[in-house]
């Protein structure tokens, strides 16, 4: 399993010809290692050793993949938490070194994955030469709004300071991970298809949120939404079903009785993010829901104007962070679906 991840496409040709894959030069594995993880330190456990390195990266959607290993014994600490980048190791080869809680380590083998986030905890590890892992780079953001779009709350750093070892052995986890490199086109050295980009993506990212929790005995169903007061849940409900109006947080803190002040205290303790993220979400997701449902000469300025969007170009960004394509995307395949049936 993984054995040609980020070598082969699923059609067997060779990915990422013509790029450096390899070096025994130090200044070059650094800047790799900050290009596809962070900015971090790196020095060879025995003085003088010129690494043997194995360079290989594709992003997916906002996922950095990394086929890697320094190929001469290493320790990397340091790392930058300014990035705001989680780690997740997947061990195909060797062993490496990992820091648990405490004192404690773990030496991932073939099969084991490791994730920390390195913007919520320090995070060092030692490799034994003779490994190889298959990396991923996912921002902390990412994991943020997979966990709010389908559990509704973002956790707090009880998880995210959580070093875990999961799917230990021929897991689900690594057969997630080899549907996902073997979906990549050597044509573009990339997915052909970007909804199948942005499904692997999201699928990916709810995975490791999901091992993540079941090792830190966060239940993602009742955890902190169910422990968040009644105006926090109703403001919510409420900005949900008001979206395409484009209410104001003040007037959403007005109809619940309570000051702006405290429902926006309330979302930061028990959510994680402010109202008016919530609201912006539900406002992008009640225009997606209009774009989809729109009339065959409908456009794009129309439905947004009617949903209180005027500047397009700044939709536009948003739009495409919350949904991976543009509104004018979104209302072609709706209007070409249309035209079809």
């Amino acid at each position: 399993m993984l054995e040609t991840a980020l070598l082969e496409d699923g059609q067997g040709r060779p990915l990422l010809q013509g790029k450096l894959n390899g070096t025994r030069d130090w200044a070059i594995v650094n800047d790799f290692c900050a290009r596809a993880y962070m900015p971090l330190t790196s020095r060879p456990l025995t003085h003088g050793m010129d690494p043997e390195a194995t360079m290989r990266m594709l992003k997916v959607g906002q996922i950095t993949f990394s086929r890697f290993c320094f190929g001469t014994p290493t320790r990397a600490d340091e790392f930058d938490p300014s990035s705001g980048n989680i780690i997740v190791v997947n061990t195909l080869r060797g062993s490496v070194r990992h820091p648990l809680g405490g004192n404690d380590a773990f030496d991932t083998r073939p099969g084991d994955s490791y994730v920390v986030d390195c913007s919520r905890t320090d995070y060092w590890n030692v490799a034994d030469g003779n490994d190889l892992q298959l990396n991923l780079t996912i921002p902390h953001q990412l994991m943020e709004e997979t966990a709010l779009r389908w559990y509704g709350f973002v956790p707090g750093d009880e998880l995210w300071r959580k070093r875990m070892v999961f799917g230990v052995g021929h897991s689900a986890w690594l057969s997630l991970l080899e549907y996902a490199t073997r979906s990549l086109d050597a044509r573009r050295d990339a997915i052909a298809n970007p909804l199948i980009e942005r499904r692997v993506e999201e699928t990916i990212s709810l995975e490791l949120l999901q091992n993540w929790a079941l090792s830190a005995d966060l239940n993602l169903e009742t955890g902190a939404r169910a422990a968040a007061p009644h105006y926090v849940r109703e403001a919510e409900r409420l900005m949900t079903e008001l979206a395409a109006e484009a209410p104001g947080v003040l007037d959403i803190a007005a109809r619940l009785g309570v000051s702006a002040r405290t429902l926006s205290e309330g979302f930061r303790r028990f959510r994680g993010f402010t109202p008016q993220d919530y609201l912006g979400r539900a406002r992008l997701d009640a225009l997606n829901r209009a774009l989809n449902a729109a009339a065959p000469q409908a456009t794009v300025s129309q439905i947004a104007a009617a949903h209180g969007y005027i500047n397009l170009g700044a939709l536009a960004v948003k739009y495409r962070r919350q949904f991976g394509e543009t509104p004018a995307a979104t209302l072609r395949r709706r209007q070409k679906r249309k035209h079809m049936v």
